[in-house]
């Protein structure tokens, strides 16, 4: 590649309004010369979660300003754009939308090719944007919508090997904070609440702990955390059932990676053991912790992306329009958004509580 390329990302298919621009170095690896995120968690804290068409209007008022903002501190000139890569699913239809057709239109605009990409394989190549990372490779995506291990044996092809069977690990999170009073997005804050807690104070439930693989389920722990707020007259109640809902979430996760680690091994039956932790919830010190020692009981290579990009981002994006664009893989302009679009098409859709594992 004689020219170094420069890929437009962006990144709207929930509730945050991100650019990016990235290129390559002199060896070849990524670089991101600039990264926008814009929140809109003042936006939606009053419900209590992310309003579909608030977040859709709230892109539409942002996208332009941040794209350019994308570009100007990438300190390149929008001519100099290769290719534009823009979310095209999963996520919220309305707001997959804005960023879609911002990205068809800016691309026809400029000329250059545009590239359709699935935010699940964003956060699957997320961590190349830091470290060197070879094929195949087992993945742990774990976010506010998504829980998943997933077997990355090249770029789009995917096996899964494991999913939740009814909430997000994420969403667990989110909802737990709720019932603690706590102001969306609540998650994070478990984990400062947690260091207050004992962890140890209540028993809480671990849905299809000896059964169903390494698939996963977060809906009755949810349901056990709703009774127990009921009971709560303390603050140190809270930060003991904060502390007592993120040691049973560790203590899931321990187990059912270990699992997916053998179900990995078994399929792909690997040279080097590589274990990539990708989503929001990667972010997470003690279920970071706790998947950094399983590694080392099971010689696994561990790889986790900056703590800046485990949440949604326009550089993951970009990274896979990278990929895609080093093999001439574009897409037309009619490219539909896609509300669900699973990375291994062939895999069994679970959910529900009559899913039978």
């Amino acid at each position: 590649m004689s020219k170094k390329p420069f890929i437009l990302g962006i990144e709207t298919s929930c509730d945050e309004t991100a650019a990016s621009i990235i290129s390559i170095n002199d060896d070849g690896s990524p670089i991101v010369l600039s990264n926008v995120v814009s929140s809109q968690v003042d936006v939606h804290k009053e419900f209590g979660g992310v309003v579909p068409e608030l977040a859709a209007r709230s892109h539409i008022e942002k996208i332009d300003w941040i794209v350019k903002k994308a570009i100007h501190d990438s300190g390149i000139n929008i001519k100099e754009i290769d290719a534009v890569a823009s979310t095209a699913g999963p996520g919220l239809i309305v707001c997959l939308s804005v960023g879609l057709s911002f990205g068809k239109a800016f691309a026809a605009s400029i000329n250059k090719p545009f590239i359709a990409v699935n935010h699940l394989e964003g956060h699957a190549l997320s961590p190349k944007l830091n470290s060197e990372l070879n094929y195949p490779y087992l993945l742990l995506l774990i976010s506010g919508g998504h829980s998943q291990y997933l077997s990355v044996k090249n770029l789009g092809e995917y096996i899964r090997l494991g999913t939740t069977i009814d909430d997000a690990i994420g969403e667990a999170f989110d909802k737990t904070a709720k019932l603690l009073g706590i102001e969306f997005p609540g998650g994070p804050q478990i984990e400062i609440l947690a260091k207050k807690g004992n962890p140890n104070k209540y028993d809480l439930p671990k849905p299809i702990f000896n059964k169903g693989g390494c698939n996963l389920s977060f809906a009755g722990l949810k349901t056990a955390i709703l009774k127990i707020t009921k009971q709560i007259k303390t603050e140190q109640e809270k930060f003991d059932l904060a502390a007592s809902f993120q040691k049973t979430v560790v203590e899931i996760l321990y187990k059912k990676t270990k699992i997916a680690f053998t179900e990995f091994e078994k399929q792909v039956k690997p040279k080097e053991k590589k274990f990539v932790v990708a989503g929001g919830v990667a972010a997470n010190k003690d279920i970071r912790s706790m998947l950094i020692k399983l590694c080392k009981e099971e010689n696994y290579e561990h790889i986790f992306p900056p703590i800046e990009l485990c949440g949604d981002n326009a550089a993951m994006i970009a990274m896979v329009g990278l990929e895609k664009f080093k093999l001439n893989q574009f897409n037309n302009l009619d490219f539909p958004a896609k509300p669900r679009w699973p990375l291994d098409e062939k895999a069994a859709f679970l959910k529900g509580a009559g899913v039978k594992l």
